[in-house]
């Protein structure tokens, strides 16, 4: 399994921006995807946006508001996150796997988003 590791996490305003990266320990084909997942205190981690060469797709919740891009030449996704809400902090993860649609088996240690003012 491919190693991932976040950053780019903080405490930011409602209406603020972030952006979060995300490297890979070695280098991943474009067809392959990668992403980014939250997971709230007391719920499920859901999908927040995913991009391969395939294309993106991103939740309903975020579509607007963030913007996934990855760099294949730096091994690195990011997310640019505007607009933020305070329904938007949670612990941010990494992904990455075979499908555009479904996680894969690699994880990141996450990064906390926290918005608040």
């Amino acid at each position: 399994q491919v190693q991932l590791v976040e950053s780019g996490g903080g405490l930011v305003q409602p209406g603020g921006s972030l952006r979060l990266s995300c490297a890979a320990s070695r280098s991943i084909s474009s067809n392959y995807a990668m992403g980014w997942y939250r997971q709230a205190p007391g719920k499920q981690r859901e999908l927040v946006a995913r991009i391969s060469s395939a294309g993106t797709t991103y939740a309903d919740s975020v579509k607007g508001r963030f913007t996934i891009s990855r760099d294949n030449a730096k091994n690195t996704v990011y997310l640019q996150m505007n607009s933020l809400k305070p329904e938007d902090t949670a612990v941010y993860y990494c992904n990455a796997g075979p499908s555009l649609y479904i996680s894969g088996a690699s994880w990141g240690q996450g990064t906390q988003v926290t918005v608040s003012s």
